[in-house]
């Protein structure tokens, strides 16, 4: 089957004809281009199925639920923790009992030092409530407040202190984060600043119930250091009062109340 000039192109010259004919290998009748037609939509689709797969192989796979990495990312602005209080530099005859309890918890603005972010300063706000059970007895005479111990052997309902103070942490931070993955091992130090915003001594028997609200012994600025470690949501905590908690004024038997505050538990950070 020959070539149709009139047909096919009108307007073109038998020389162009013939520099285009090789490039094609067959007769470009209207049948045979309809035969062709599907074969090369075929080798069309496998091309762009390969490039497809070519660039889902390059495409990094992320864990859920990351679509993306954040290489400017922070961590750890969110903490709660739990713990165990502990009564030190106490007076002669000064004891706890039965278990101690607190709870910390605030907001930091993690603030990366190094490319890596790795190596972070951070500072925030926070709230702490402590309570200790002790047999150290609170009551007030004339308005002063008097300190004294409950007797051996005197059964009683509750003898505690309740403590609320509002905390400024500034924190030094190094860890083993990376952009993809929320598990590392993490050690966080630094000091807290915190004020009392309520103090509360109560002691309850069959024959009294005082509350002291109003202590002016109260050192209502505290500072102290504290500690934290671990890996992924485990981190153990450990906070010392540098501050006594009570003032000078407040005597036991003519000797400073003093006391040192030792708070032990689990701290957990999140986002």
């Amino acid at each position: 089957m020959g070539w149709t000039k009139t047909r096919f192109y009108p307007n073109l010259n038998r020389q162009i004809l013939q520099m285009v004919k090789p490039l094609f290998f067959v007769t470009l009748s209207r049948k045979t281009i309809l035969m062709r037609f599907p074969v090369f939509l075929m080798i069309l689709l496998s091309g762009f199925k390969l490039f497809s797969q070519e660039a889902e192989k390059e495409k990094k796979v992320y864990p859920p639920p990351m679509i993306a990495v954040d290489s400017l990312y922070r961590e750890d602005q969110f903490y709660v923790g739990i713990t165990y209080n502990l009564l030190l530099n106490t007076r002669q005859g000064v004891s706890q009992n039965k278990f101690s309890t607190g709870f910390t918890g605030g907001i930091l603005r993690d603030m990366p030092v190094n490319k890596s972010r790795t190596v972070a300063l951070a500072t925030g706000f926070g709230v702490t409530y402590n309570k200790y059970f002790q047999n150290l007895i609170i009551s007030k005479l004339d308005g002063v407040p008097q300190y004294n111990l409950v007797a051996s052997g005197t059964p009683y309902k509750k003898n505690k202190l309740d403590h609320i103070f509002l905390d400024v942490p500034l924190e030094f931070r190094w860890r083993t984060s990376t952009p993809e993955s929320h598990k590392f091992w993490r050690v966080y130090s630094g000091v807290k600043l915190s004020y009392l915003v309520s103090g509360k001594s109560v002691y309850i028997d069959d024959n009294y119930n005082v509350k002291v609200t109003k202590n002016s012994d109260y050192n209502r600025f505290q500072a102290g250091a504290y500690i934290a470690g671990g890996y992924n949501t485990w981190n153990f905590y450990a906070y010392y009062g540098i501050t006594d908690l009570f003032k000078p004024s407040a005597k036991l038997n003519n000797q400073a109340v003093a006391m040192n505050s030792l708070n032990l538990g689990l701290m957990f950070y999140i986002l």
